[in-house]
């Protein structure tokens, strides 16, 4: 049995940050229906890459749900909508904060119509003053929430993440708190809404630097690959140029690497023999390692490394890393034939593992499932469903 088995989510989130949430709930096993606007979720559309007319950016986050277009502006497409509210125990979604209320998805108006309905919404910053309607895009949270500031080499510019983290942790985050809202919803019969803020998010996740700001007043700052705490623990390159990474940790895992790298004097050196003092000359000992590795290939050192158990691996680009043998041991990567054309394409699988998990769907086209849950879920009959498709209440069709 699947993890949220019988559980149904109305997912209208756009774009990434609730999309995310959406498609890590239908990997929990979760009915996740995409209500979506008749022009569709903008993702849709992002260039530069698509496949069938849709949108890398959009099938990356959007497999395993079915996907309903209802135009909610018409008093008949939002009746649509409410009686699939009637028939759902969650809605998730992730508006501007002053949205919701004027759309009439708060979780006040949901539960007049749903008593048991949990609401799980994604938001930027805050959801008062002058934050209620700040543009949160993911650039800008990372800026404003400490990460960048953190993130890059010690002397040189800033930079963000090479993917959208404070979108994807809100993601992580909303679809974590949906759960918990649902197991409480099941013991009270009482719906009830999770908030989750992208500033937030990072907020949260700054964890030890926080606290060690918190008792030292030290501002942390960024340190390029290398850890502010162990020591080494960074980037080295190889004679071939091959970058990997080494982490040492403690001083007896210090002596056996020194030993392992054939330069056992290396841990006897006093600026180097315990932890504090490593941290203290961290110039120097980084120094001293890259010019022992360059002379051998990135393998070799990584290879010689790990026959010691200690932590050592090469960096891979994300070709290598798709194709990295754990990657295939694990199935986090799946083909998926397109129903609609036959072509064939390739996706990430599901990081939670469990004994009834399976392969999600491919992700749908726009209204490709409206007639299917509207019948079996609202129970409308042919003739219902064509009035609402032509009075535009609804879209039907499977056409991006």
């Amino acid at each position: 049995m699947a993890l949220l088995e019988g559980i149904r989510i109305l997912d209208m989130g756009w774009v990434l940050g609730g999309p995310f949430a959406g498609q890590l709930l239908a990997q929990m096993g979760a009915d996740v229906v995409k209500i979506e606007p008749l022009e569709g979720d903008l993702a849709r559309g992002i260039p530069p890459h698509f496949a069938d007319g849709e949108s890398s950016f959009f099938l990356s986050v959007n497999r395993g749900k079915r996907s309903v277009a209802i135009d909610l502006k018409q008093d008949r497409g939002r009746a649509v909508f409410d009686d699939l509210v009637r028939r759902s125990d969650a809605v998730i979604h992730n508006f501007a904060p002053d949205v919701p209320k004027r759309l009439g998805v708060d979780l006040q108006a949901l539960k007049k119509i749903n008593p048991k309905l949990c609401v799980g919404q994604l938001i930027g910053f805050h959801d008062e003053g002058e934050y209620r309607t700040t543009p949160a895009f993911d650039l800008v949270i990372q800026a404003q929430a400490g990460f960048m500031s953190l993130t890059g080499e010690r002397d040189g510019k800033p930079v963000r993440a090479g993917y959208q983290v404070a979108d994807l942790a809100g993601g992580l985050y909303l679809a974590l708190g949906l759960v918990g809202a649902l197991l409480g919803a099941s013991r009270t019969g009482e719906g009830q809404e999770i908030q989750v803020s992208l500033f937030d998010c990072q907020i949260a996740l700054l964890t030890w630097q926080a606290q060690n700001y918190f008792i030292s007043g030290e501002v942390p700052r960024r340190n390029g690959s290398r850890h502010h705490m162990i020591a080494p623990s960074e980037v080295f390159a190889g004679s071939d140029g091959k970058y990997f990474v080494i982490s040492p940790t403690g001083d007896a895992f210090f002596r056996k690497f020194s030993i392992a790298i054939g330069h056992a004097e290396i841990a006897d050196d006093e600026r180097f023999a315990t932890g504090a003092a490593r941290i203290a000359h961290v110039d120097a000992l980084a120094e001293t390692l890259q010019s022992i590795f360059s002379k051998q290939p990135a393998a070799y050192w990584v290879d010689r490394l790990k026959a010691e158990r200690i932590p050592a691996g090469v960096l891979n680009e994300v070709d290598e890393a798709l194709g990295h043998d754990v990657t295939v041991l694990r199935q986090m990567v799946e083909t998926l034939v397109n129903p609609a054309t036959g072509n064939s394409l390739s996706f990430l699988g599901n990081p939670l593992k469990w004994a009834a998990s399976r392969t999600l769907s491919y992700p749908p086209r726009l209204g490709e499932h409206t007639r299917a849950v509207l019948t079996e879920v609202c129970g409308y009959d042919v003739d219902r469903i064509e009035e609402l498709a032509r009075a535009g209440a609804i879209a039907t069709g499977g056409q991006a």
